[in-house]
């Protein structure tokens, strides 16, 4: 029994749809977690300074992880340990050690670095705090999470060899026991320890999506050791690369940094607004967009790197015709469903109905960017697959200064000009809430994204003609099947809003599910009549167990 258990961690996952639903699946279990724990935040301490403080902690552990860790990123990793693995095991071995003791040292004394200026740079950031008896518990909070991107980093590092691997079972639930320990936190070390009790839960969430890495490594003989002296000349290639997707990365971080100390100086609660928002529409992003960007990854690594540029493009188009199949409709609803789904999540204790349609507008702004984030995934690791990290650096530092630069305007626009706030506010159904003036961040952010969707896509079909036209066919297709499932489900909202009682959590419930499945049933026919080939390449897959699921072409020649 115990080894058949062992088994279903380190099966093998070959096809990129098994891949990308056994992610999905785990996606959701690791989203549903993080909702638990969104709604035990939001009713024990509802938008306001508390959560403002305990998100504002995380702003330089995030920025130290996407990037000192990033040099130890997957996507980094992975196309280097393909290349030692296929010389000789020994050589791999050398390459993974020297990386651990580098990297190992390098986080060490970024984090005590950190550690110490820690109350320099809050200040800086977070001027409105730094005056008040709360910042030497923020302090304190922030360098209690430092251990975090520590942890966290050395995690990658071994998941590298998961996914060259393809046991993508453990690398699935690695966010799943991370969020049980945030969880943890937040109900058992919260009432011992007080704001530093959640920082430890974060800790504890990060450790254990390290250990969960552990057994895998070991049964390989890949466990990493230190080995000195270092050999800088492996390390400088590793980061000649790294560098640029460093950079990528931390510069979607530093424009979110840039708008949470903005929100920070809004109204009590704007933080707490714009974090819950982010993190709901956070939920389809890592189940739809990481979920088939993750499982494509090292089959892209291999076409290219072995010639087949023809089923390099294919693999592409399927992904992204896939992304847009799942993306759009699910962008669609959680506009028409917006309230239903944060009163839902979140709507309890301490978060009163001025933060539910606070939260529920923002969130509508951030999922309009779904599809733009879920497609700008596959196609920034599509060229790390390649070794292009040039063009995915200059494309993501142009969306970065879109998104703060879109921010500062609209909320000068805002501020300023009454017509255009009217307009907002009565379309997003907030006139007369307190503290409007934060939507202008997801919508700088989601005006940002879409800059950085165009200029990915532009770049990848100058080079790959082939990939523009089946692709398009699929977004308009499921573009015009999502409009009348919203409708429908729009419709259906105030046909159950007579049935139940939304005045209760479980009417509110059953009110926006209700209208969603009419509205999903609904697209789904409007698909079929489409001969949509999506929904009959979805429809094969999900009848069958995930890994008795065909195999798809490019997969199967690489077995």
């Amino acid at each position: 029994m115990v080894k058949r258990f062992f088994n279903i961690f380190n099966r093998e996952i070959a096809g990129l749809h098994q891949a990308a639903y056994l992610l999905g699946f785990f996606a959701i279990c690791s989203q549903v977690l993080a909702l638990v724990r969104d709604r035990i935040l939001a009713s024990q301490f509802g938008a306001g300074n508390t959560l403002d403080l305990y998100y504002s902690a995380f702003r330089i552990p995030d920025f130290l992880f996407v990037t000192v860790a990033s040099i130890v990123s997957i996507s980094v990793l992975i196309p280097f340990l393909i290349e030692r693995l296929e010389k000789s095991e020994e050589d791999a071995k050398e390459f993974f050690d020297t990386i651990f003791s580098f990297f190992f040292c390098f986080m060490i004394i970024c984090g005590v670095v950190a550690y110490f200026t820690a109350p320099y740079f809050m200040k800086l950031l977070f001027p409105v705090f730094a005056n008040t008896s709360s910042f030497g518990d923020l302090i304190q909070l922030t360098r209690i999470l430092l251990l975090s991107p520590i942890f966290l980093g050395f995690s990658n590092l071994l998941a590298s060899l998961t996914q060259i691997h393809r046991r993508f079972f453990i690398y699935a639930i690695s966010p799943v026991v991370y969020n049980v320990g945030i969880i943890f936190g937040i109900v058992i070390l919260y009432p011992i320890f007080g704001l530093s009790g959640l920082g430890f839960g974060v800790v504890l969430g990060a450790t254990l999506h390290l250990i969960i890495q552990i057994p895998f490594v070991i049964s390989q003989k890949m466990l990493p050791r230190f080995r000195f002296p270092i050999k800088f000349d492996l390390i400088k290639k590793v980061i000649l690369i790294s560098i640029p997707r460093t950079i990528t990365v931390s510069s979607n971080e530093l424009a979110k940094l840039f708008l949470i100390s903005y929100a920070a100086l809004f109204a009590t609660g704007s933080v707490s607004i714009f974090s819950f928002s982010l993190n709901l529409q956070n939920v389809p992003f890592s189940i739809v967009g990481m979920s088939y960007s993750l499982a494509a990854f090292p089959t892209l690594t291999r076409l290219f790197s072995s010639g087949k540029h023809s089923e390099f493009v294919e693999q592409m188009i399927i992904s992204s015709r896939h992304i847009i199949f799942w993306s759009v409709p699910i962008s669609v609803l959680f506009v028409v469903l917006r309230a239903q789904i944060v009163r839902t999540i979140l709507g309890a204790g301490k978060f009163n109905w001025d933060d539910t349609r606070l939260t529920a507008a923002a969130l509508a702004i951030f999922t309009i960017s779904l599809v733009a984030q879920n497609m700008t995934s596959v196609f920034v690791r599509s060229f790390y697959s390649r070794g292009k990290t040039k063009i995915p650096l200059l494309m993501s530092v142009l969306s970065a200064a879109c998104i703060v630069g879109f921010s500062y305007f609209l909320i000068q626009i805002f501020q300023t000009n009454f017509l255009f706030r009217d307009f907002v506010e009565s379309l997003l159904k907030v006139s007369g809430v307190p503290g409007t003036v934060v939507l202008m961040l997801p919508l700088g952010f989601t005006l940002g994204i879409f800059v950085n969707l165009i200029t990915h896509w532009i770049s990848f079909a100058s080079e790959f003609p082939s990939y523009s036209p089946p692709v398009s066919k699929t977004l308009f297709q499921v573009g015009g099947a999502s409009v009348i499932m919203g409708y429908v489900a729009y419709s259906f909202l105030y046909v159950f809003s007579t049935i139940f009682n939304t005045d209760t959590l479980f009417g509110i419930f059953m009110q926006g599910f209700s209208s969603g499945v009419c509205g999903i049933i609904v697209g789904i026919v409007v698909l079929y009549l489409l001969k949509n080939e999506e929904l009959k390449e979805v429809w094969g897959t999900l009848h069958k167990k995930i890994w008795k699921a065909k195999i798809i072409v490019p997969d199967a020649e690489l077995q």
